[in-house]
């Protein structure tokens, strides 16, 4: 665990994230870590405008005047952690442990990568107060519940102030193997459904008085499963349609139910519309002579930077500071980028190591949180090309 004389000797970054991580701010609370953000955002200058929606608080700061606005993006928010009696450490007195990881709920789930966002810009503006172009920061509590009053309404309203926003690193963890090993530079799109299909109920030893929705519908939900909806592109596997919950019956043995509720999920590339995926399995369903209908939900659309300045300055970054080329990815689940690239700009993702992300005991390397910090510096620099990062 950490020793007192380790504790001081830790970086501004190391400090930061363990100063966040002692909050214990599960969605949607933010217990005070946005308070501690702005503090030392306002020292630096930036003008913050905080922006709660319902029960979630979010704040949307910028510091220069002008030029292209790159923002750094994240949540406060973690997952439970559970119970505690599970973790090694308890999940909410992060530690650094005799291996040299930083232990705790929100290491690399992102309070980590909020910690080294914040040291880098500090650094960064130290050196150059007068830089080209213009840092922001977009910071929710919600990303972890609902994704309603968070990113999701902070994009809507710089929609309606036509606010600018060019580029945008969001911190989430993207890293594999090693840090800046992999960076997301897309996500695929999340379109959910529950499926309502109704039949008659009866009596098992009447089928001919009932008609049973189980089977009906069996035979329309294989030819969904087996559906070829695409071949995905350069940056997107194929689409998959896969079903997670299927809902029937009284719980008796001689009753055939006189319903079925099939919840699915479609994550999807560019290659299709979520009103494409719609309208096709609609048809299917149709096909198939069922009494249905079907209660969609868009979790978000697909989203990629193929290329740009944004792109390039970010594997340029981790080169410069890691001397790894990363590997552009768009696989996993969504992320707050799906709502920011609606805005027209350019995202990607851009943190630490994932392999324990929202699981028992996460942790992250402590150094890589300072290299993390050195890298977004990095990429401040290769934007603001007036600018050079420092040794």
């Amino acid at each position: 665990m950490t020793s007192p004389e380790t504790a001081n000797t830790l970086s501004p970054t190391l400090e930061l994230a363990m100063e966040l991580m002692r909050r214990p701010s599960v969605t949607p609370d933010d217990l005070g870590c946005q308070a501690l953000m702005i503090e030392r955002l306002e020292r630096l200058g930036f003008q913050v405008e905080r922006l709660p929606f319902g029960d979630v608080e979010n704040f949307w700061a910028v510091h220069g005047h002008h030029g292209p606005v790159l923002a750094f993006a994240g949540h406060t928010d973690v997952v439970p952690s559970g119970p505690h009696v599970h973790w090694e450490y308890p999940p909410f007195e992060p530690c650094i442990d005799e291996t040299g990881m930083l232990c705790g709920r929100g290491a690399a789930d992102m309070k980590g990568s909020l910690a080294a966002m914040l040291t880098a810009v500090e650094r960064f503006v130290a050196a150059h107060p007068d830089h080209p172009g213009r840092i922001a920061f977009l910071i929710t509590s919600d990303e972890e519940g609902p994704a309603v009053d968070g990113t999701r309404a902070v994009v809507e309203h710089l929609r309606e102030a036509h606010d600018r926003l060019d580029y945008c690193i969001v911190g989430e963890p993207s890293s594999t193997e090693a840090l800046g090993d992999v960076i997301k530079n897309g996500r695929r799109g999340s379109l959910g459904g529950v499926l309502h299909v109704k039949g008659i109920q009866g009596h098992v030893a009447y089928p001919h008085l009932a008609r049973n929705p189980i089977h009906q519908v069996a035979p329309a939900l294989d030819a969904l499963v087996r559906e070829h909806w695409d071949g995905g592109n350069a940056f997107f596997p194929a689409t998959s349609f896969q079903i997670s919950n299927l809902r029937s019956g009284t719980g008796a043995t001689n009753v055939i139910p006189g319903d079925v509720e099939v919840v699915f999920n479609f994550r999807y590339s560019t290659e299709l519309s979520h009103e494409t995926l719609r309208s096709r399995t609609e048809a299917i369903l149709a096909a198939h002579d069922l009494d249905f209908h079907i209660d969609w939900t868009l979790n978000g659309e697909p989203f990629l930077t193929a290329e740009g300045a944004l792109v390039e300055a970010a594997l340029g970054g981790v080169e410069d500071v890691l001397g790894r080329r990363p590997e552009l990815s768009t696989a996993g689940g969504t992320s707050d980028g799906r709502f920011i690239a609606t805005l027209g700009t350019q995202v990607v993702e851009l943190g630490p190591v994932n392999a324990t992300i929202h699981k028992v005991n996460e942790r992250v390397r402590a150094a890589d949180l300072d290299d993390l910090s050195r890298v977004y510096e990095a990429v401040l620099a290769r934007l603001f090309a007036d600018a050079t990062p420092r040794p």
